[in-house]
């Protein structure tokens, strides 16, 4: 049975970090893909970035070049490194997996595991 627990969310100035974690257990993370989706009330929920077991990373184009996904098989811990943040990042944030080699995309219909999320908002 997979679950996935969420911590590090708070508030934060824009321009400032924020690194969430996802601990996942009760799966073979050889062949575990882990993504970090966002919501804000009344959007849709938006796929923030993907990685695989072999450290294989994709990112919305919002957010690349200032998040960075890492995947700590030792751990069992998936984090999700947020500098420059800015107000838009303000959110909902939730981690989701799926068993698969590889990742598919940043599809929330991907992924068939998810946390119970933890709020991110960035004033």
């Amino acid at each position: 049975h997979v679950q996935l627990v969420e911590s590090g969310g708070g508030s934060v100035q824009a321009g400032g970090s924020l690194r969430l974690s996802c601990a996942v257990s009760g799966y073979s993370h050889i062949v575990m893909c882990v993504a970090w989706f966002r919501q804000v009330p009344g959007a849709e929920r938006e796929g923030v970035a993907t990685v695989d077991s072999t450290g294989n990373a994709n990112y919305a184009e919002s957010v690349k070049g200032r998040f960075t996904i890492i995947m700590n098989n030792a751990q069992n811990t998936v984090w999700l490194q947020m500098n420059s943040l800015k107000p838009g990042d303000t959110a909902m944030y939730t981690c989701s997996g799926r068993y698969s080699s590889s990742c598919p995309g940043l599809g929330a219909a991907y992924f068939g595991y998810w946390g119970q999320g933890t709020q991110v908002t960035v004033s």
